[in-house]
């Protein structure tokens, strides 16, 4: 275990006294899963950077899988007496839906399910929550039908960390209210819950009149300055960079590589995955793998990349090119809604970042900027491959101020791989409903 001093080697603990301090966990210490980080929010200026997530920095998705599943181990033993797959996970995005999903599958749960911040029509929102900490408060719960939550198993609530639990109660608070049920249990890579938290915590489940537990590979005290806020808002301003010209001189070439999807499979838990359509699941998922392997030069590292949501299939296409071992290395991250503070200091998570137009919604309105941490300036060696879903294939996706260019601006090529694109097939709503009602699955 840990103490503070051992934190200082961070160099937002050395200069703003921002800290985790271990007190216990499940096999994991706080030190091993987060590091701190900054962000400009007048709500909340820290930011827990996951070493574990693939999120804001490259990880091997052998590493997400492993903590996804010790987590899952945790929870199957908080069920008991009832059986592990006896459950819906549902995870919060955008940064837990790969964790989710990872924990879902470790579990066999009959169903995943994770919110979601992108308006997809035609699917209905059957309830809204708030996180409000967040840059994006609302999370949209859209699940193919409301049936995918009305048997009363235990509902498992995954996210990457627990502040104050707020969260994840509003979130129970809404599934309650149209899906009851007698027990909820809350998983988390890190709980940094204050005394006073864990009390609120306990009053809110009771004025519920249900059971929710909170679980967890590791505990910590979080050190957080009362004046952090202004502190961050003091440094001096070092704003991710936008992206650039893809018509600039040296420009790097994109190879576009359109990846067949099942129309009636998920490709996320967005709208819901069944227990049933895993395997379907993974043997797609090694079909779109095959398509992007040839593409790739053996004996250079790989870096896959996910797009916000988008995280869980280009990371299990990143483990099976970790499988394969064609590759001294395979890592995962993905873009993110998350403005963060980047500074170009060895011991922060957030040396380098890149801001550039979201794809999949129209330029100029206020949620459209989106970001990437530090896989822009990976080594020259690296091999960067760029996995989006369909409806992220729009013009944006290549305009000169979008992710693509950020990623090509400085002479490096670009592997783009679009899984389900115009004429490729892809999660299409009305067809993933009216497959589940012919199977005799709940819709």
């Amino acid at each position: 275990m840990t103490d503070a001093a051992g934190s200082d080697r961070w160099w937002a603990a050395r200069e703003l006294g921002l800290r985790a301090v271990p007190v216990g966990g499940a096999g994991w210490s706080t030190d091993e899963l987060i590091v701190p980080g900054l962000r400009r929010n007048p709500r909340r200026a820290h930011l827990w950077v996951s070493t574990v997530l693939g999120k804001h920095i490259p990880v091997p998705a052998s590493r997400i899988i492993a903590a996804g599943t010790d987590l899952a181990a945790v929870v199957a033993q908080c069920l008991q007496p009832r059986p592990a797959s006896d459950c819906v996970v549902f995870g919060f995005a955008e940064t837990a839906t790969g964790l989710g999903h990872v924990v879902a599958h470790a579990l066999n749960a009959s169903v995943y399910l994770h919110s979601t911040r992108r308006v997809s029509p035609p699917a209905p929102t059957a309830a809204v929550f708030q996180e409000g900490h967040s840059h994006a408060t609302d999370h949209l719960i859209q699940p193919t039908s409301v049936q995918l939550l009305t048997d009363r198993c235990p509902i498992v609530l995954v996210d990457d960390e627990i502040s104050t639990g707020a969260t994840a109660l509003d979130a129970i608070a809404n599934l309650h209210a149209f899906a009851p049920r007698d027990h909820y249990v809350v998983a988390s890579l890190v709980d940094l819950r204050s005394a006073a938290d864990r009390e609120r915590c306990a009053k809110a489940a009771a004025a519920l009149g249900v059971r929710v537990d909170f679980v967890a590979l590791a505990i910590g005290i979080a050190e957080v300055p009362a004046d952090l806020v202004a502190r961050v808002g003091a440094l001096p301003e070092t704003a991710p960079s936008s992206s650039h010209r893809r018509d600039t001189p040296g420009a790097g070439e994109v190879v576009k590589l359109m990846a067949d999807w099942p129309t009636d499979l998920p490709d996320g838990g967005r709208h819901g995955v069944l227990a049933g359509e895993r395997d379907r699941f993974d043997a797609a998922v090694i079909a779109v793998t095959e398509v992007l392997a040839v593409h790739l030069a053996a004996g250079r590292p790989v870096l896959v990349l996910g797009h916000e949501e988008f995280m869980y299939l280009p990371m299990r296409v990143a483990a099976e090119l970790e499988r394969r071992g064609d590759w001294p290395s395979v890592t995962t991250q993905t873009t993110t809604r998350s403005p963060a503070y980047v500074c170009d200091e060895p011991d922060y998570p957030l040396r380098h970042g890149v801001s550039f137009i979201g794809p999949e919604v129209l330029a100029g309105s206020d949620t459209a900027v989106r970001y990437l941490y530090n896989a822009a300036i990976e080594a020259p060696q690296v091999q960067r491959v760029l996995m989006v879903d369909g409806p992220a294939d729009t013009d944006a996706l290549v305009a000169d101020d979008s992710v693509v260019a950020a990623l090509t601006d400085s002479g490096r090529d670009l592997l783009l791989v679009v899984v389900g694109g115009t004429g490729h097939g892809g999660t299409d709503f009305a067809a993933l409903c009216a497959a589940r009602r012919q199977r005799g699955d709940r819709p």
